[in-house]
């Protein structure tokens, strides 16, 4: 019989008295910090055990501790206060060769906790009033883990319960900590429990349903400091990717909005000597919608002249920008002269024009001049600011606004709107990415006088792109190329460009050539279809016939970034149509009977859930409109 096949018992769990405890010599943490000692003593005390020792039983029944000799010290420190420390649970050996293995894994790497026994640990620690510091170092982790395992442990104990019992998985009680409602929170425990196929996406829309991130345009503009100032509350997403804050009163912010805009109007108005100031919530007002809505048309600004000698010195301070030696006095004095040549508005033009005032979709405040209303526009016309309009409409001013019968209103909000032109746009540049011949014939018919003087299909300069991703990117995929977030190829890809960033431009150039014509078209092909903007109906239409564009490749409808931003009756008519139902049938009155958040989640799982779709027994036409369909707001 070997030496190994006399024990019967290689490892079992002993309750074992702390006084029959000492540090084996084979233990590699021989020597530790006493502060991270006192640390782990608080610990003991606040939490108790919760990781086993490990042990090897010697001749004597005594157990010498082979992995974890800090606890063994912090537990004799911490049983003077804590006196049910004295008995602690020790896994037990009688097999030299295994407690040696036992030693090594302690030197390499620690055992990891059960995510629901850390969350409990670091909870009663931050109970004992324990700085997030001083429990990160206590366990060895980051502060900022520490913080969201926190964030768990204030969820209701039934929340920990499930997630320790494998009923919830951890993603979903992470998505749990974006509210701090706990009845809400038990009742999406509850649906969780019943509807396993729900995931954070899904939680985080059951509790979050009217709350607004910070990183949109409304929250930017007005500030958490504002709105928290008017009674507004916040709750931050500490799992989120760059740890998202949500405003959870958005009708604070929406009246906070409203105020500081107009405030903004008025103050450009003033400054600038406008005749009127109006706002709009769109992010990115174009002057044929601020026609078709209001009737409105813009004055152009009136180009300035140079003297002979500001133009001499204009050519000759040109000439040192392009050889990149024109100092900061120099360039001053060039954008100067630059401002001339460009022109403004004069005095007369604006005694009959206003400005529209808008937030983009950074959150900074701009505004689109020279707007004249029906009233000014025939002394408009007579001044020789704008020419006199084909046909005329009759439009009829309101104490709030300017109002028209045509175009009959859009039922879907400019927001909204905003977001699909977005998308729209997103969906031709990926086409585009794949279509560098069609993007070039493109180029060179933009560059022909062939479109027109005015007409635009690139942007270029600085902020010449336009924007294409939509403020509520649920469901959104756009290609990193275009502005999405890059993947570690896409990111490795860019490193090799930013590398040469180091050299001369003599070196990065032939670096760059090195690359060969592959790489050289790629950049011309990403570089222009980024920069291609939004078009006419008629020919955006032509070019996604053209070049297969497909705003469904990038883009699911959900009852976040559709549904929940479209109005009840408008939902009846898309279900409707995408099930062929009769209105009289039994399926369309129960959904045109339902509340409006149950609409919004039949149609969401009609797009998203494959069970519920398999539950209905879709026809093969069926699933063909779901497929297809999109927003007819275009």
């Amino acid at each position: 019989m070997s030496k190994h096949e006399t024990f019967t018992a290689p490892e079992t769990i002993e309750t074992v008295a702390l006084s029959d405890l000492y540090l084996s010599e084979i233990n590699p943490r021989q020597h530790v910090a006493d502060e991270g000692i006192a640390l782990l003593v608080e610990s003991l005390v606040a939490c108790g055990l919760i990781q086993n020792l490990s042990g090897l039983r010697d001749a004597d029944g005594k157990v010498g501790i082979v992995a974890g000799g800090r606890r063994l010290r912090a537990l004799n420190i911490a049983v003077t206060e804590r006196a049910d420390l004295a008995q602690v649970p020790v896994k037990i050996t009688d097999n030299p060769f295994v407690a040696e293995q036992w030693a090594n894994a302690e030197n390499t790497a620690r055992e990891e906790l059960e995510p629901v026994d850390e969350v409990r640990a670091y909870g009663k620690m931050a109970a004992k009033s324990l700085s997030v510091a001083k429990i990160s170092q206590a366990f060895g982790v980051t502060e900022a883990h520490v913080r969201r395992r926190l964030a768990l442990a204030g969820l209701p104990e039934p929340v920990l319960d499930a997630l320790k019992d494998g009923e919830i998985s951890l993603g979903n009680a992470k998505a749990m900590t974006v509210s701090d409602d706990a009845e809400k929170i038990l009742e999406v425990l509850d649906l969780l429990k019943s509807h396993r196929h729900y995931g954070e996406y899904d939680v985080k829309r059951f509790l979050k349903a009217k709350a607004v991130t910070a990183s949109t345009r409304i929250a930017q503009f007005v500030g958490r400091e504002a709105y928290e100032a008017k009674g507004g509350t916040v709750t931050a997403d500490l799992f989120a990717q760059n740890s998202q804050t949500y405003f959870n009163d958005p009708d604070i912010l929406d009246t906070l909005f409203v105020e500081k805009l107009e405030a903004e109007a008025e103050v450009l108005r003033e400054a600038e000597g406008w005749a009127w100031a109006k706002v709009t919530d769109d992010s990115f007002p174009l002057p044929r919608e601020m026609k078709a809505e209001f009737g409105a048309e813009q004055t152009d600004v009136i180009e300035g002249t140079l003297s002979e000698e500001q133009a001499g010195r204009y050519d000759e301070l040109a000439e040192l920008a392009e050889s990149e030696v024109l100092d900061e006095e120099g360039q001053a004095e060039l954008d100067a002269l630059q401002k001339i040549l460009d022109g403004d508005y004069q005095a007369e033009q604006k005694a009959l024009a206003g400005v529209m005032v808008y937030v983009d979709s950074d959150g900074d405040v701009r505004a689109l001049r020279g707007l004249i209303l029906p009233d000014q526009q025939a002394e408009a016309v007579e001044a020789g600011f704008i020419d006199a309009p084909e046909q005329p409409a009759v439009y009829v001013a309101t104490t709030s606004t300017i109002s028209t019968s045509l175009p009959e209103k859009s039922p879907y909000s400019q927001v909204f709107v905003d977001d699909m032109k977005a998308i729209r746009l997103a969906a031709v540049q990926t086409a585009l990415l794949d279509k560098p011949d069609y993007l070039l014939s493109l180029f060179a018919f933009a560059a022909s006088p062939a479109p027109g003087s005015f007409y635009e299909l690139f942007g270029f300069g600085y902020d010449g792109s336009q924007r294409n991703q939509p403020e509520i990117d649920d469901q959104f995929t756009l290609d990193p190329r275009l502005g999405g977030e890059r993947d570690d190829a896409a990111e490795e890809a860019y490193q090799v460009f930013r590398d040469m960033d180091d050299l001369s431009k003599v070196d990065a150039f032939k670096a760059f050539r090195d690359l060969g014509k592959k790489v050289r078209n790629g950049e011309i092909t990403t570089f222009l279809a980024r920069r291609f903007k939004y078009q006419d109906a008629e020919f955006m239409s032509e070019i996604e016939a053209d070049i297969g564009a497909d705003i469904r490749s990038i883009w699911t409808p959900s009852a976040e970034n559709c549904f929940k931003r479209i109005k009840g009756e408008l939902l009846e008519g898309i279900y409707m149509n995408l099930l062929g139902l009769q209105a009289d049938s039994d399926k369309f009155r129960a959904f045109s009977k339902s509340k409006k958040g149950e609409k919004d989640e039949s149609l969401h799982k009609l797009f998203n859930d494959p069970d519920h779709r398999e539950a209905l027994n879709l026809t093969a036409e069926q699933k063909t409109r779901i497929d297809a369909w999109v927003p007819d707001c275009f």
